[in-house]
């Protein structure tokens, strides 16, 4: 195994979050934990101040971009 880019990681993050909308059938919101890692949560359950938020993920409509 070799070690992924950033993007290549942020892909790969995108793709786990879109899927994980749909499985649950609610929206989700792609995160930044730190430089190289991103985390997933459902949109409600999220506060706006704990993490960096980058795209939200809607089974219904797709992803975009938080900001």
């Amino acid at each position: 195994y070799g070690s992924l880019s950033m993007s290549q990681e942020l892909n790969f993050a995108q793709k786990q979050a879109w899927n994980l909308a749909r499985t649950l059938m609610m929206p989700v919101i792609l995160f930044r934990v730190d430089d190289n890692e991103y985390g997933v949560l459902p949109a409600d359950d999220l506060e706006d101040d704990e993490v960096e938020a980058l795209f939200e993920y809607c089974p219904y409509t797709g992803g975009r971009p938080v900001h």
